[in-house]
């Protein structure tokens, strides 16, 4: 089998190193904190991001990026997308051409609008073009790692390479389907976690089913819209990396970007309900990315826009809620 390093020990590449080894690959795991390192060596368990799952023996923790990288030909890239630019840059070095690259972060960087496949080729573009691809899919940390049955995307418009990371990366209960639309898959992965926010907010607020079935509906409608003004496939919006991933996310109890819209819909300050996650609501950094991107692209987003303005601007939840529903009515 061919070697696997994932860099980034949080609680998704943890689960991915421990299911990349249950099905027996070369698996190496870089993680950024020494002593998270230490720990998961001494007890084989990952007590910060995704405590009271084993780690296998046979995956090689390290915080050296050489050791790590060391004979791997697929390098997956499980850190968060506002470090994203920085921590491949200090891959680059000891980068070649010939590996194999999958994203599986969920973001579009702030400052340049890039997806994460767009910041490889950015970042690697000075040595070579890397054959790069996405991972994404409807997938919570903790059950995959359980070993739950999991349905998900390797995305790449490139056949060749989507055919052998599907090949290379489905391991028991860990079904990949291929799709050849990468940009699709990339801008819906980071959308939907907007949304969710969306849902947790109206969830917060005490107001029913009704309206998070309405937000999840037209949040895959500003989804979709965004897809297409990117050059994405508008007919490709279905499956696991589009209303599988969104509904997830909406309506799961482990999303920690649910967790934070229903913080914030019960009143609560986007800098207290931050304070108290160890890990990343992906949604929080993107609303403004996914925003600015809109903008540029003439693409009409309202959810995204008041999630923003409720995220970063002090909109009150209840009054974006009501500024959406007072909307110029229109035809669906």
């Amino acid at each position: 089998m061919t070697p696997i390093a994932i860099i980034g020990a949080g609680g998704w590449g943890t689960a991915l190193a421990i299911t990349m080894a249950r099905a027996e690959r070369d698996v190496r795991l870089w993680a950024y904190e020494p002593y998270l390192v230490e720990t998961m060596i001494a007890t084989r368990e990952n007590p910060i991001y995704l405590p009271s799952v084993r780690v296998p023996e046979s995956v090689r923790v390290s915080n050296s990026m050489q050791d790590v990288l060391g004979g791997a030909r697929i390098v997956i890239m499980a850190v968060p997308s506002h470090v994203y630019r920085q921590v491949f840059s200090q891959l680059l070095p000891l980068l070649k051409g010939d590996m194999f690259f999958v994203s599986a972060t969920k973001g579009i960087e702030n400052d340049s609008l890039m997806r994460m496949s767009e910041v490889v080729a950015d970042v690697a573009k000075p040595r070579f073009a890397p054959q790069v691809a996405v991972m994404s899919g409807p997938t919570f940390a903790p059950e995959v790692a359980r070993g739950e049955p999991t349905a998900l995307v390797v995305a790449s418009p490139n056949e060749n390479l989507r055919r052998i990371l599907q090949s290379e990366l489905s391991a028991p209960r860990f079904r990949l389907y291929t799709n050849a639309d990468l940009i699709g898959v990339e801008i819906a992965a980071a959308v939907k976690n907007i949304i969710a926010i969306a849902a947790g907010v109206v969830d917060g607020l005490g107001l029913g089913s009704n309206p998070v079935a309405a937000l999840i509906t037209r949040g895959l409608a500003e989804m979709t819209r965004l897809v297409v003004a990117c050059g994405g496939k508008r007919e490709r919006r279905s499956g696991p990396a589009g209303p599988g991933d969104l509904v997830l996310t909406s309506y799961g109890s482990l999303s920690r970007n649910r967790r934070v819209g229903v913080a914030l819909g019960q009143g609560k300050n986007i800098d207290e309900v931050l304070s108290n996650m160890r890990m990343v609501a992906e949604g929080v950094k993107t609303a403004k990315s996914t925003v600015a991107l809109a903008q540029k692209l003439n693409v009409e987003m309202p959810i995204a826009e008041k999630m923003y303005a409720v995220l970063h601007e002090g909109l009150k939840p209840h009054d974006a809620i009501d500024d959406l529903m007072e909307r110029k009515l229109k035809e669906e």
